[in-house]
């Protein structure tokens, strides 16, 4: 049995769980998310808390078991708390700025790199330029535009410019001076 997928879910005030046979339907403050649910996993609520459970110890299902609880875990936090990721720019000349939802980065190249935020994520700025927050209700989705704005400059290993993670350690490399024949 899985540790983490038999533990119970409490569901908080101000959130609406719905099951059907397709997956789970989460409704809160900050959003709406859904999650297909494999078959042979049973979902169900009882008592303010979402229960899963398996119906066989087959692999696919035993592997699935803590997986999808993590998952619906996740839909309730971010439907009532939210996901937030921060990045960090570092460079001379590298700034990020907002037009409308829209992020705006200046990052070296000849041209302003414009990222557009999809439904149901929102950049913040802070007052230097330098931090960017992606926030939203979907974890994944959260990660992933986060991922993809750093991917527009990842840090190079030699000055250390670029868009990392807030708190990520870039290993350096020594430069040219280090050369020996």
């Amino acid at each position: 049995m899985s540790r983490i997928g038999k533990e119970p879910i409490p569901i908080p005030p101000k959130v609406e769980v719905q099951i059907d046979q397709v997956g789970v339907h989460i409704t809160g403050p900050k959003g709406e998310l859904t999650q297909s649910i494999r078959s042979g996993l049973e979902i169900r609520q009882d008592d303010g808390a979402v229960l899963v459970e398996r119906s066989n110890d087959a692999p696919e299902l035993r592997a699935l078991h803590g997986t999808i609880r993590m998952l619906i875990n996740n839909m309730i936090v971010g439907v009532t708390d939210g996901w937030d990721k921060e990045l960090q720019i570092e460079g001379v000349g590298y700034r990020a700025e907002l037009q409308g939802k829209d992020l705006v980065l200046s990052l070296g190249y000849s041209h302003p790199v414009k990222v557009a935020a999809p439904s149901g994520i929102e950049f913040e700025v802070d007052g230097s330029s330098r931090i960017i927050i992606v926030k939203g209700a979907d974890k994944q989705l959260v990660g992933q535009i986060a991922a993809d704005v750093r991917s527009l400059r990842p840090p190079e290993p030699y000055k250390g410019k670029g868009i990392r993670y807030k708190g990520e350690y870039v290993r350096r490399k020594a430069g040219k001076a280090g050369k020996v024949e």
